[in-house]
Formats: C-alpha cells, sequence, structure tokens
C-alpha cells in the first residue's frame, strides 16, 4: 500500500496538474476577485470564506481528469485490479495521494490567501479546520466521478457535470464552518455536519468507485 502510495504521488508531480497547478489555480481565483468586484474591504471580508472555499473546489476538480486516466492509458488499471491488494483500497490510496498533492497544499495556502480577501483574523482557525474536514471528501468523491468515466474519450467535462452536483453539500457546510466563525457565530452545525459528509463518503464511496472500475474493466 506504501508503495503504491509513493507511486501515485511521484505520478502526480511527473505528470503535473497537482500540486503546482492547484496552487496556481487557487491564487489566480483568489487575486481575480478583488478586481471583479472592486476595493471594498467590508465586502470582501463578507465574501472571503465562500470564495476560497469555491476556489478549493475548483482547484480539486482541475486535477481529477488525470487520477485514474495514467493508469487505465498504460494498462496499470488492469494489473491493480487482479493484485491481491482489493481494489477498494487501491481507490483508497489514489484519493489519499490525490488529497495529499492538492487537498493539503490549497488548507496550508488557504491563511495566507485569505489576507488577499481581508478575511477577518478570528475566521483563519475555521478557515483551515473546514478545509481539513472537507477536502478529504472532495478527493474521495472525485475519485468516484474519475471511476465512472476512466477510458471514455474527453471524460474530463462529463466527469466535472457528474461531480459538480455531489459537491454542493460540501462546499455549503464548509463555507458556512468559515463564514460563521469568521463572524464570531457558533459552528457546531455545520461542523458536524461537514464532517459527516466527510466519513460518509471515506466509508462507502472506495466501494462504488471500486465496484464501478470492475464493471468499466470487464
Amino acid at each position: 500500500m506504501i508503495a503504491l502510495l509513493l507511486r501515485d504521488l511521484k505520478l502526480a508531480f511527473r505528470a503535473g496538474g497537482g500540486f503546482g497547478l492547484g496552487l496556481a489555480f487557487f491564487l489566480i481565483v483568489t487575486v481575480m476577485v478583488p478586481f471583479s468586484v472592486g476595493p471594498q474591504s467590508e465586502l470582501l471580508s463578507r465574501i472571503a470564506p465562500g470564495v476560497l472555499w469555491l476556489g478549493a473546489l475548483l482547484a480539486c476538480l482541475l486535477s481529477l481528469d488525470r487520477l485514474l486516466a495514467l493508469d487505465w492509458e498504460d494498462g496499470s488499471l488492469d494489473l491493480l485490479a487482479t493484485a491481491p491488494l482489493p481494489l477498494e483500497s487501491t481507490v483508497t490510496i489514489k484519493a489519499l495521494a490525490h488529497w495529499i498533492t492538492t487537498g493539503l497544499p490549497l488548507v496550508l495556502a488557504a491563511p495566507v490567501l485569505g489576507v488577499l480577501l481581508n478575511l477577518p483574523v478570528q475566521g483563519f482557525l475555521w478557515l483551515v479546520i473546514s478545509l481539513l474536514l472537507g477536502t478529504p471528501a472532495l478527493s474521495v468523491i472525485g475519485t468516484f466521478g474519475a471511476a465512472l468515466t476512466v477510458g471514455l474519450k474527453r471524460g474530463g467535462l462529463l466527469m466535472s457535470l457528474l461531480v459538480m452536483p455531489l459537491y454542493v453539500p460540501t462546499l455549503i457546510f464548509g463555507s458556512e464552518v468559515a463564514r460563521r466563525g469568521a463572524e464570531g457565530m457558533a459552528v457546531q452545525t455545520p461542523l458536524l455536519l461537514l464532517a459527516g459528509i466527510s466519513a460518509a463518503s471515506i466509508a462507502l464511496l472506495p466501494f462504488a468507485s471500486a465496484a464501478v472500475l470492475r464493471v468499466n474493466l470487464r
């Protein structure tokens, strides 16, 4: 399992679309927002949690089209499907590799980019907590979407259309945690719902992804 994780991490860095591209896209979104809404500090403070969460979501989505495509193209996916390691574990490791190369850097960069959007000081901690709880769900759900469209020509657009509706609850509760935290309000309810979505996704979706892959590999 560790060898497979290290392999996927190396592929993510070599093939591109992971660490650097996600961070660059996140930075571009954050920088462009003040230009579009104007230099109004109160407005930026109010919309900062939602903008940062939306930027992180889109940055995660950007690298999903290559999540399983590389293994499909070189035939590695067939070998992984017949390996002693259960396919559910393989899918989980790939989701973990995606989170390490994409989700985790976004979590670390979010407080720095929050300064550009005049995010209130009390909101930084809750922004990081919400992203730590929510981005694993984005990676796991994205892996399910990649499994659905693996092998399809130009499947990236179809995968985006399939995954985006599944991302909406995570986006709503994640940005709500960050918003309430920035405004000094109670965050317990959206925080528990966000954690529940991530826990349910991690527990259930690897089995669904593995089942879809078995059908596609027949």
